[in-house]
């Protein structure tokens, strides 16, 4: 068998890792439990509370901001939009009508926009499903409302896109 010879400050390295790994653990001090793991949960509101906070939310105002078609998996162009929300109304379990102003060429009316909104937790989310307009297709989306924004995605027949801006009182 062959030998071999450390150099001194590796051998002295590998002793002190050896000394370390085989020494007795040191007891320490207990250590005081942090603040936020001994505070108590927020309470979550209430479904009724996020209700009443979604028809605020949606109560006379403006969508404002921008939109962009998905060409090819490719994102188009962003355009501006705006939408204005007249309010909003449950009709009963996830079942929701969305008055809104519809602008589109020489029309100008208040539609019933039906809906369903679903919660991710305390997130309302928009689910549009086959919205015919007549005179400009049929129109699926996912919109989310968070915080006085939202951001969703679209579908109308052969083609989408992405929509997103901020959502403000009407004046």
């Amino acid at each position: 068998m062959k030998s071999f010879a450390l150099p001194p400050l590796a051998l002295l390295a590998n002793l002190s890792l050896a000394s370390l790994l085989t020494a007795p653990a040191q007891e320490k001090p207990a250590e005081k439990p942090a603040a936020a793991a001994t505070a108590k949960p927020e309470a979550q509101p209430s479904a009724d509370d996020l209700e009443a906070a979604f028809v605020k939310t949606l109560a006379n105002v403006l969508f404002k901001g921008q939109w962009c078609l998905i060409d090819k998996g490719a994102l188009g162009e962003a355009k501006p939009e705006q939408y204005e929300i007249v309010g909003v109304m449950k009709t009963g379990g996830d079942r929701w009508v969305i008055n809104a102003r519809i602008e589109y060429g020489k029309i100008n009316l208040v539609a019933p926009v039906p809906v369903q909104v679903k919660w991710a937790g305390d997130t309302p989310i928009i689910i549009v499903n086959k919205f015919t307009l007549p005179g400009a297709g049929t129109y699926s989306a996912r919109v989310m409302i968070f915080e006085n924004t939202y951001s969703g995605t679209w579908t109308a027949g052969d083609h989408g896109g992405l929509l997103h801006g901020l959502i403000a009182k009407k004046p």
